[in-house]
């Protein structure tokens, strides 16, 4: 662990638009998961610095000019965020490897989702119509549906793409005329911090963009209930996002979920059938279950295989998975980073150890490395892990585990591979690989998923919704319902011609 003292505490929460240390006095370190050593320390807000960054946001939405902005105004001031992250996309991808733990190539592929997201969302709102007519039938009467923005935002974010998943709110959120709250991971928050500053340059008015660092059972908890908060929009597990369903209930707020995925990848014998679609299939898998460690919502961590390929495609697979290159993610050439922390090590260790006892064959991993220059034995890596004879019963089937893990399940029939694909109380997403399109189709109309790829796994677009079917949440997010999200409708009716009803003849 490093020495805290040769690490200057920031004060990272900005409320009313100044920074500012907490109320408290309290700090936290943040830690390199690739070497367990702190790299900077950062305020550690509780419910005080809540209650202030709310009553900021507030008064900018009831008081400031945010929502009042012309939409071309507000756009301006997306694309100008979209340019500074360009600018700054080295510095911010180094950044989010470090606090994440991730290679700095994706790193710097997130940098530039982000950005993708605020000129899209810039976009969106810039392209529509001020209204929808609807005829009432009268020449006297002007009818017309509106969208407002609903007023002050909380928004929690996960650790695993600490920018990436913010900006899939701020960027919505103002673009709707709303003003926020933001609430980071507290231990991947430095990204965030520095988007508020960027915001800032941009030109945004004090108190629209607000950000308390500090733990989810205090500042997120204060959040999901303050009832100066009219929506707060949650990332992260099933248990926590429960949680702020309560909290958020008795104000009535609207609450946006994205939660969980257990997510399976279903391949076809068909798709096997030549070498190049065979080594596609299987180089896919490994993306699907092992991109930042396996610590992906959408991470296709449930391999389901035809039986008639089991045996070859396995074989492929574990050999290539021993072959990933572990270590810092600033390294060049690392492929694959530690986990974020050693409560996620220790968390992945014990779904792995379960799955053994409960009959699962390990092909590889398994785990944690031989330390290396490279790899720190203090770092927070665990080998690429491949569990083959697994079935539904067993927990690291059943339940998300977060960490380079995949499990594997066979089938026979096509019927079979899409109950074994829906056999799970989650429901975010999941890959279907054949030579079929007809089969294609069919399974893919089957599955109930919110994403489905096709002959791919992990792509997304900023104009289609992203959300899951039952325990993976209830909110939408990109793409026009992800603006809708950050709005209110409402029916204005203009009667031209207004005259007496007579009902009544007092």
């Amino acid at each position: 662990m490093a020495d805290s003292t040769a690490l200057r505490a920031r004060d990272t929460i900005y409320a009313g638009g100044e920074w500012r240390a907490a109320v408290s006095g309290a700090t936290r370190e943040i830690l390199d998961p690739a070497d367990a050593r702190a790299f900077a320390v950062v305020a550690e807000g509780d419910e005080k610095d809540t209650d202030l960054a709310v009553a900021a946001a507030r008064r900018a939405f009831d008081e400031g000019p945010w929502p009042r902005t012309p939409v071309t105004e507000r756009a301006a001031l997306l694309r100008r965020v979209a340019d500074l992250l360009v600018r700054e996309r080295e510095e911010l991808g180094l950044l989010e490897a470090q606090d994440a733990g991730k290679t700095v190539e994706e790193g710097r592929v997130d940098i530039d989702c982000v950005a993708d997201a605020f000129r899209y969302f810039a976009d969106l709102v810039a392209a529509e119509a001020p209204g929808r007519v609807v005829d009432a039938g009268s020449p006297d009467i002007h009818s017309v549906v509106v969208h407002e923005p609903v007023g002050v935002c909380a928004l929690i974010t996960p650790w695993n793409y600490p920018l990436l998943q913010a900006s899939w709110k701020i960027a919505p959120a103002l673009a709707a005329g709303n003003t926020f709250v933001v609430k980071p991971s507290e231990i991947t928050p430095m990204t965030t911090v520095a988007l508020i500053g960027l915001l800032t340059e941009a030109g945004l008015p004090a108190g629209v963009a607000n950000i308390v660092t500090g733990p989810g059972h205090t500042v997120g908890a204060r959040m999901a209930e303050h009832p100066d908060v009219d929506l707060v929009s949650f990332t992260g597990g099933l248990v926590s996002g429960t949680k702020v369903a309560q909290a958020a209930a008795p104000t009535v707020k609207k609450v946006a979920l994205e939660l969980g995925g257990k997510n399976p990848n279903v391949v076809f014998a068909d798709a096997c059938a030549t070498e190049e679609g065979f080594d596609t299939a299987v180089d896919q898998a490994l993306n699907a279950a092992f991109i930042h460690s396996g610590q992906v919502c959408s991470a296709g961590a449930r391999l389901i295989v035809e039986e008639s390929v089991r045996d070859r495609f396995v074989a492929e697979l574990a050999r290539r998975a021993e072959k990933i290159r572990l270590g810092r993610g600033t390294e060049d050439g690392v492929e694959c980073g530690p986990l974020v922390s050693a409560q996620q090590r220790e968390k992945v260790e014990s779904y792995v150890d379960s799955a053994l006892k409960e009959g699962a064959v390990l092909r590889c991993g398994g785990k944690r490395p031989e330390p290396t220059p490279e790899r720190p034995a203090s770092g927070y890596f665990y080998e690429p892990t491949v569990l083959d004879r697994c079935h539904r019963e067993m927990r690291v089937v059943r339940e998300e585990v977060f960490g380079p893990v995949l499990t594997v399940e066979t089938f026979r029939s096509e019927d079979e591979a899409v109950a074994l694909a829906n056999d799970t109380e989650y429901g975010l997403a999941g890959g279907v690989w054949t030579a079929d399109p007809g089969r294609a189709r069919r399974v893919a109309g089957r599955l109930r998923h919110g994403t489905v790829w096709i002959n791919d796994f992990h792509p997304y677009l900023p104009q289609a919704e992203w959300g899951g079917f039952g325990k993976s949440g209830t909110g939408r997010e990109l793409g026009p319902a992800g603006l809708a999200e950050y709005r209110e409708t409402k029916h204005v009716y203009q009667n031209l011609a207004p005259a007496p009803v007579r009902w009544f003849r007092g």
